[in-house]
């Protein structure tokens, strides 16, 4: 014999499975070849267009099982594999997921088709077959791989200062967590050394609390609350703001007192107010001495999501009866149209000074004519009104005549303002003034005080100084966070009393806190300014924090929109190419425009916390563009109008009557999977040194567990990182506490390295902030989470849950 005769593979089997193959070819084929046409028309990449031909070609090859059908098959993933390293603008895991895994499958069936071919040698029918297999074991490998985190950031040189140098002397650490951030610098740093990185993973839960607040129906809001620790007592609240006083060390409820507040939007509570009058130094002995009652020294002061002031006994739960109106302040007089619980709503802590209480509210952002942005300072003492920062009136700190109201649709606080008790300023975060979207009629007010950090007297509520964040803001990146007080130094070596401040655009700026000036240097950088709205007119400049990192926040290119496969990778290419993008502060238009990052963050109203040890700080982010247009007022008659939130707004539109337009609509740029256009991951935890300004390290944060495409739960534990919210929490033992994921996990983090040390299963998600505590009964150290669900979630809970070590772990 002179070697090997070719087997004539003509069984029925054969036939149809080449028959199959050139019909999955071709199909794909077409696909790509449209999608891929216009891509191209809109000036992308060619590289889909050629592939959706070459396997129409390949199809057509394998069917008449032509003897180029392999060599052409091979050429055509050869060439796949240039171009998906050539495209790729950071080679990794995530990025060629899509671009590899398809043409892999293909190329490996086509192969097994080849080995079918009548003429085909048994050497190449065998080289095709374990070729085949060959590729089809890295594929398992590479679903291996996605259960394992791709992404991270390590910077071994930036290496943070010991434990033992770095404002140790000077730690505030008070035994109580008195303030939303614990402190009233805002720190979120929990100054305990019990629970450790080696014990970590021996927390057992202590104790759970069901809140009873509603899980099902309508507007059931959002827990994003914290609770407060005064002593051996925890003070939470729900979302419609449910009281409760709870044992520290058994989680049993000590009184309960329902505000029974109802509203239409925005529902939420993230804590309450701590009042001790014992305590308090601004008042004078003679002044205490006064005071006989009993009753209320200790309170508890709520700002409810329906625009009411509460003071309770702390002790009780009993309304503290020469507080306002028997116990309750309005909150909603003199401010404008707050009809039926709508438009203002107090949503955060209010921020207790001395015996002064600055609150602040949430305004809806869709008219002319919205309630005003005033914040307004009481004494929580009485309920009288001390002073009020009101931007259109700013010489008047009182309140208005009779019958008229506050500035109306003025910038707002609905985060978390900072008391400097050493320089007596109140740092205000703003939001801009309504509409959000188009700014071309903008008074001067809101102009200068829109998405600023305003520092404001705390005796007489007057303006000291403002440092804007954004300009002309029309792209709703108000100020979500508080603004947290820390010593860094400056370029010179000096050190400074600052103040840190995140943005929904990624970056963070650190400020002079008794004059507002940067201490890290910031850029004025020129951005587009066209193609502009009608009447619209941009800042042609925005500032940039260039000494500080900035977090997930890289320019979109084409090259970097990803899709689980090629099919919605193909999408959101065109999705891209098919909208106006200019980089950041991309103006916003009548043609589809993308808002990257989005008003959803950056980063958000969590916040930060310091290791204040080591002068490290911790944040997490999320990343989700949008794609967003403004509808004129003919066009909006085809919308249905919504006020939701994401992602509610999904093919909707909310509502902005402002100049020539009706309405924003406002979709995630994602594919029709439901996954965000950009490439993961699509949140992170970040630290870094403030020393240096150097970032430390980032980790990818949750995983698809309990949410993947189509909205649906894997169940698959793959940690690509998903958009977060809540924040972070520190200890003196070197770990990081977080829950803010998508899927039900409460974890610790090694603060050091961002390695995960701890997870537990929670029954719900959880986006408020870890609330750690040494109790002065037992010295035990708890870890507590309020876990109420993720925002828009359909598992919602009413938990409380406290975790501990168990006896004799401590070592």
């Amino acid at each position: 014999m002179g070697g090997v005769q070719p087997v004539d593979h003509q069984s029925p089997i054969a036939g149809a499975y080449r028959v199959l193959f050139s019909l999955i070819s071709l199909a794909v084929g077409l696909v790509l070849a449209y999608g891929g046409s216009k891509l191209l028309m809109l000036g992308g990449s060619a590289y889909y267009l050629l592939a959706g031909l070459a396997y129409c070609v390949l199809a057509v090859l394998v069917f008449l099982r032509h003897r180029f059908a392999l060599a052409f098959s091979i050429v055509t993933f050869a060439a796949t594999c240039v171009w998906a390293f050539c495209d790729t603008p950071e080679i990794g895991y995530w990025a060629l997921l899509p671009r590899l895994v398809v043409p892999a499958i293909l190329f490996t069936l086509s192969l097994w088709a080849a080995a079918t071919f009548p003429a085909t040698s048994l050497a190449v029918r065998r080289g095709s077959v374990a070729t085949g297999l060959g590729i089809v074991g890295c594929l398992v490998v590479t679903l291996v791989e996605a259960f394992f985190p791709h992404g991270q950031i390590s910077n071994p040189d930036a290496t943070p200062a010991s434990p033992q140098v770095a404002q140790a002397d000077k730690i505030d650490a008070p035994e109580d967590w008195e303030f939303f951030g614990r402190n009233a610098a805002g720190t979120r740093y929990a100054p305990y050394t019990q629970i450790t990185p080696d014990n970590v993973s021996k927390l057992k839960v202590a104790w759970v609390y069901h809140t009873g607040r509603r899980t099902h129906g309508a507007g059931v809001g959002v827990d994003e609350n914290t609770p407060q620790q005064i002593g051996n007592v925890l003070y939470s609240c729900t979302p419609e703001d449910l009281i409760t006083a709870l044992d520290a060390d058994s989680g049993k409820p000590l009184w309960k007192y329902d505000a029974k507040a109802r509203t239409a939007e925005h529902v939420t509570c993230r804590g309450v107010g701590y009042y001790d009058a014992d305590k308090d130094a601004s008042l004078t002995a003679e002044q205490k001495a006064a005071d006989t009652n009993p009753m209320c020294r200790q309170r508890v002061l709520v700002s409810t999501v329906d625009a009411r002031f509460i003071a309770l006994d702390a002790h009780t739960g009993a309304l503290c009866s020469g507080f306002g109106d028997n116990g309750i302040v309005d909150l909603k007089k003199q401010m404008g149209p707050v009809e039926a619980g709508k438009r203002y709503h107090p949503t955060s802590i209010p921020v207790v000074m001395g015996h002064v209480a600055v609150i602040g509210g949430w305004v809806r952002d869709i008219v002319h004519g919205e309630p005003s942005g005033v914040v307004r300072a009481y004494d929580v003492r009485d309920g009288s009104l001390v002073w009020a920062w009101d931007v259109g009136d700013p010489e008047n700190t009182q309140a208005p005549a009779e019958g008229q109201t506050y500035t109306l649709e003025t910038p707002n606080v609905w985060t978390i303002p900072t008391y400097d008790k050493d320089l007596n300023l109140v740092y205000l975060p703003t939001g801009n003034g309504p509409p959000d979207y188009w700014g071309g009629d903008r008074t001067v007010a809101k102009e200068k005080f829109g998405a600023a950090v305003v520092a404001v007297d705390a005796t007489t509520g007057k303006t000291k100084w403002v440092f804007q964040t954004v300009h002309h803001d029309v792209w709703d990146y108000d100020l979500p966070s508080q603004p947290v007080l820390f010593d860094v130094t400056n370029a010179q070596g000096e050190k400074v009393p600052a103040l840190i401040q995140t943005t929904k655009t990624g970056h963070i700026f650190v400020l002079d806190r008794r004059t507002g000036q940067p201490v890290t240097e910031v850029q004025e950088r020129k951005v587009a300014t066209t193609p502009a709205a009608q009447g619209e007119h941009l800042s042609p400049t925005q500032p940039f924090s260039v000494g500080m990192p900035t977090i997930g926040a890289d320019p979109l290119t084409e090259s970097s929109m990803w899709g689980v496969s090629t099919f919605d990778q193909l999408y959101c290419r065109i999705m891209f190419k098919d909208s106006v993008y200019e980089g950041p502060f991309t103006p916003p238009g009548e043609k589809p425009y993308i808002e990257w990052p989005s008003l959803l963050g950056g980063m958000n109203w969590g916040g930060i916390s310091i290791d204040e040890a080591r002068g490290v700080m911790f944040v997490n982010d999320m990343r989700m563009p949008l794609r967003m247009t403004l509808v004129n007022k003919e066009e909006a008659k085809k919308y249905k109008v919504s006020t939701d939130e994401v992602p509610g707004f999904m093919g909707t539109i909310r509502p902005q009557v402002a100049g020539p337009y009706a309405g924003v609509r406002i979709d995630i740029l994602q594919s029709p999977l439901q996954v965000p256009c950009n490439t993961p991951p699509f949140g992170t935890m970040s630290a870094i040194d403030l020393h240096t300004k150097k970032l430390l390290w980032q980790v990818p944060m949750g995983t698809t567990q309990d949410l993947g495409p189509m909205g649906i739960k894997t169940h698959l534990p793959v940690p690509m990182g998903m958009p977060t919210l809540g924040g972070p929490t520190t200890t003196a033992s070197g770990l990081l506490f977080f829950a803010g994921t998508q899927d039900y996990y409460l974890r610790a983090l090694e603060s050091a390295t961002g390695k995960e040390v701890w997870r537990e299963r929670l029954p719900v998600g959880a986006v408020a902030a870890p609330l750690i505590y040494r109790s002065p009964k037992t010295g035990k150290e708890y870890v507590v989470i309020s876990a109420g669900g993720m925002s828009h979630s359909p598992d919602v809970g009413d938990y409380i849950i406290a975790y501990t070590l168990p006896e004799g772990a401590a070592r």
